[in-house]
């Protein structure tokens, strides 16, 4: 399997991992320890030094509380750092946005793949940019506008409600004119779920897998809520143990690429999973 970009073919005979750069001042998972654009670049040059395969670069902070900025202030925060990282790097950047313009100011500085969390629901026409500049296009799941993302109510079923999201996701980025190559899912691990979902969507994401064959499945655990009300632990920073338990499991269960915090640990972690035969 492929993933295509505007840029490049991803091979995922083996497992690919992206590293978060957070250009935010709010982020759950750092405190904004990226937010000056001279932090962002140190973190994006240690972390592919470290072995990420992908960048994914944010500027906007999808935490729970948080708001909605405009699309010139994100573009004013991930410009800079999404041009830079270009320029001295030959890795596939990610800019991590469900507005239009942003995803296309980004992709003309350098970014090759769009990772919306809203699966296309705050903005279909992302998908246009996506399909314009061949750009990559991961679509993850998610209900409610973007104050009430991690205020929905359960759904009972929560693999019925995981998979319809994903494949309407899917049908809007293919009548828009994205290839199917171009396109990679997420189950959306932490938004609207419980404790025990998330842990399920992750144990059993083979049922999702079997659903969308054509597409690779991206999951994103690392250092979520769901980690730290599982293992008692309030601290976003002290949740890696969770994190790579998490990431071992994804990948066992069929994901492709794994977004994390920690590329270091992560790749030694997946390593050694490898190599004890757990993804046999």
């Amino acid at each position: 399997m492929i993933f295509r970009t505007a840029k490049r073919e991803l091979d995922l005979s083996d497992v690919l991992v992206m590293g978060i750069v957070n250009a935010t001042p709010d982020s759950f998972s750092d405190g904004g320890e990226a937010f000056k654009p001279d932090d962002a670049l140190r973190r994006a040059e240690r972390l592919l030094a470290e072995g990420a395969d992908i960048l994914d670069i944010g500027g906007e902070s999808t935490r729970p509380g948080s708001e909605r900025i405009s699309e010139k202030e994100e573009i004013g925060r991930i410009l800079p750092i999404v041009a830079a990282v270009s320029e001295r790097f030959d890795a596939p950047i990610s800019v991590d946005t469900s507005k239009r313009e942003v995803a296309r100011v980004a992709i003309e500085s350098g970014a090759e793949i769009v990772n919306d969390i809203s699966g296309l629901r705050f903005d279909p026409s992302v998908a246009d940019v996506a399909a314009a500049s061949g750009a990559g296009l991961i679509l993850m799941h998610s209900r409610g506008d973007f104050s009430e993302m991690h205020s929905q109510e359960p759904v009972e079923d929560i693999f019925a409600e995981v998979t319809r999201g994903l494949a309407e996701s899917v049908r809007i980025a293919l009548e828009k004119g994205v290839p199917p190559a171009c396109i990679a899912l997420d189950p959306g691990i932490g938004f609207g779920k419980t404790v025990e979902q998330n842990l399920s969507l992750i144990a059993d994401l083979a049922k999702i897998i079997e659903k969308f064959q054509d597409h690779p499945m991206l999951v994103g655990a690392s250092r979520k809520s769901f980690i730290g009300k599982f293992c008692d632990e309030p601290d976003a920073r002290k949740r890696l143990g969770g994190s790579l338990a998490a990431a071992i499991a994804a990948v066992k269960n069929g994901a492709k690429i794994i977004r994390v915090h920690d590329v270091l640990e992560t790749r030694q972690a997946l390593r050694l999973a490898d190599g004890l035969g757990l993804f046999r």
